[in-house]
């Protein structure tokens, strides 16, 4: 090499590698990939608006602002000839972290989620979403398409995954040194395919309040509509609601030595709604036999009664949730749209025809581990290195919490009955509803803990909760590794998670 090529091969490596990479994202346009197509490669400054929309036409979502100079890529992938996903990454041109976080999506997953691509970048993350393959919030798409059915289960985030990672890795000419994923709700399920399925994808994964029983969940929504079809005596309005919910409180609270409002462990409190039924005048403070009928068809499990396997209901404590129909709008909708156009193929179908014996063990045989993420055996996932975390609102009435707990004893159950702590963990808050909300602390930072476990080996033993009134923070909390729950030491502020330790009950 002579003094000329020396000076020169020194003075790019003196130039960060993010400065180098900006004046190569353009570049990007003619990387070549297998079964995929960049249709965007750019350049974006910072506080530039980002118009959602270029992955797909028809997208509804609103333009947003760059929080940092970025590359923006667009990507078309096609593993199947049935497959159009497209996929966002967005890479920083500064102060890049040296990381991946791939982020999920809601429901029927189909659009970019550009909000949780802002909170990565600003962390310094290279982070990509998906569409899964199809347009909007219905599973319409899915009606005589199963590679689309298959593309939105766990192709698309997969595919995604290692088309990212190559695109990172060329562009910054360094592969990421750290994966992660996050998401909740249908993220969090799609969080739980990822380890089951693809266990090398990711270092560290956070799965909230997963969607991993989808089947399930559609069933329950759809089978207590039913009941409620035509039957506007049985439905619990409001106050009834808000009734139940106190008496809920008034049976469950306690239970862990401490009255504050949050129910620390509704599996371990046995709640008879029945102990608001009126006995005498009708009024808003008490249910009549009918809606203490409904009530407990909420927190009852469905049965498949092919297995003997039961699918959760909700808990008491999440009932300022609910809805006159029981379980929210979207599981409805999501329930009405996985039995109409994936499991009987009838986009006329309804409710008043669901046959519970009949359609239980269909639902399940139909979607045989396509879209549930049911798979308890997470050993390739943990001898690879692979560390978890997941958690969950106690008063989740989108998405049962006991789908939750009962996947966690599973996987003890998988495992031999060995504690399997050292990789997986899952955290429980009490009050909390579907992926934040609620009565009880709901703000924490899943990613931090999970990034400290992964790069340091420092697993949480607690992770900090708080709880917040018009932007001022009025109580903080512990959450503990499941199944220990935060107990009341005796002394200080009951508002205060230094007045809590971690224990088992």
């Amino acid at each position: 090499m002579d003094a000329r090529t020396l000076l020169l091969a020194l003075f790019v490596a003196s130039v960060p590698a993010s400065a180098r990479a900006a004046a190569s994202c353009e570049n990007l346009s003619s990387l070549r990939l297998p079964k995929a197509a960049i249709t965007l490669a750019q350049s974006i400054e910072a506080g530039a608006p980002v118009v959602p929309g270029a992955e797909r036409e028809g997208s509804a979502e609103r333009s947003i602002q760059a929080p940092g100079p970025f590359c923006r890529v667009a990507v078309t992938l096609t593993p199947s000839t049935d497959s159009d996903i497209k996929v966002e990454l967005w890479m920083p041109l500064q102060n890049w972290n040296q990381k991946f976080q791939a982020v999920g999506n809601g429901a029927f997953s189909g659009s970019i989620a550009y909000p949780a691509m802002v909170n990565a970048l600003t962390r310094g993350y290279a982070t990509a979403s998906t569409d899964t393959g199809h347009v909007g919030n219905s599973g319409r798409f899915a009606l005589g398409h199963p590679e689309k059915v298959a593309d939105f289960g766990w192709r698309s985030v997969h595919e995604m995954t290692v088309i990212a990672k190559r695109i990172i890795a060329t562009f910054y000419e360094a592969a990421p040194r750290y994966s992660y994923w996050t998401g909740c709700s249908a993220g969090g399920r799609q969080a739980m395919k990822e380890a089951q399925r693809f266990p090398q994808d990711f270092d560290g994964i956070v799965a909230g309040a997963p969607g991993l029983d989808w089947t399930g969940r559609a069933v329950q929504a759809t089978r207590v509509a039913k009941a409620l079809q035509g039957r506007e005596s049985a439905r619990l309005l409001e106050a009834q609601r808000r009734r139940l919910h106190e008496a809920a409180l008034e049976s469950c609270d306690a239970a862990d030595g401490l009255k504050d409002g949050l129910i620390a462990d509704p599996q371990q409190c046995t709640f008879n709604p029945a102990v608001v039924q009126c006995t005498g005048t009708e009024s808003e403070r008490c249910l009549t036999p009918e809606q203490v009928e409904t009530a407990r068809a909420i927190y009852s499990s469905a049965v498949n009664r092919k297995t003997g396997r039961e699918m959760a209901g909700l808990m008491p404590g999440s009932e300022l949730g609910w809805t006159e129909f029981g379980w929210t709008a979207s599981a409805r909708a999501t329930g009405l749209d996985q039995f109409r156009y994936i499991v009987i193929g009838d986009p006329d179908w309804t409710v008043d025809r669901m046959n519970l014996d009949a359609d239980i063990p269909r639902a399940e045989d139909v979607d045989g581990g396509t879209i549930d993420a049911l798979d308890a055996n997470l050993k390739p996932f943990f001898d690879r290195g692979g560390k978890l975390i997941h958690y969950h609102g106690w008063s989740d009435p989108q998405i049962s919490p006991g789908n939750s707990t009962q996947y966690y004893r599973k996987v003890v159950e998988t495992l031999g009955g060995a504690n399997p702590q050292a990789s997986y963990r899952l955290f429980m808050a009490p009050g909390m509803g579907h992926c934040g909300g609620g009565e009880g602390p709901n703000t924490f930072d899943m990613l931090a803990a999970l990034e400290q476990w992964v790069e340091h080996g420092r697993a949480p033993d607690r992770i900090l909760a708080s709880h917040a009134t018009n932007g001022v923070v009025d109580r903080t909390r512990p959450l503990c590794p499941f199944p220990q729950v935060a107990v009341y030491a005796g002394t200080g502020s009951r508002d205060d998670a230094a007045s809590f330790t971690c224990r088992q009950p």
